[in-house]
């Protein structure tokens, strides 16, 4: 489990989120679309670190769907933080991507062995 890139990845995209949300909070005074990206952000990596200790192969393919869907809510608040002038740095979208990637790759590998 330690050496899973999904969880590497997804932990180091947490703490990005974390930056980045500090970031627009103290410069830009937003509060309300960061504050919905850090709790979607932050819960992708802890549901991937939930699903590792699944009850069961469901389980562990239940906890990668919720994840999934943190990765895909992060993305548009991401894109809107984005389009909306509030930050700048496409390379936090592009990692978001890569995670969603990974997780949907995850997920397929997890259902044809299920």
């Amino acid at each position: 489990m330690a050496d899973s890139p999904l969880l590497s990845k997804s932990k180091a995209f947490a703490l990005e989120i974390i930056r980045v949300c500090n970031e627009v909070k103290s410069t830009k005074r937003e509060s309300v679309l960061t504050n919905q990206l850090i709790r979607s952000g932050t819960s992708i990596g802890a549901n991937i670190r939930e699903a590792f200790y699944g009850h069961s192969r469901a389980d562990f393919i239940s906890k990668l769907q919720i994840a999934l869907k943190e990765c895909s809510e992060s993305e548009y608040w991401l894109e809107l933080l984005i389009e909306s002038g509030y930050y700048a740095d496409k390379a936090v979208l592009e990692h978001c991507i890569e995670l969603k990637r990974l997780l949907i790759a995850s997920l397929n590998t997890a259902k044809a062995k299920s």
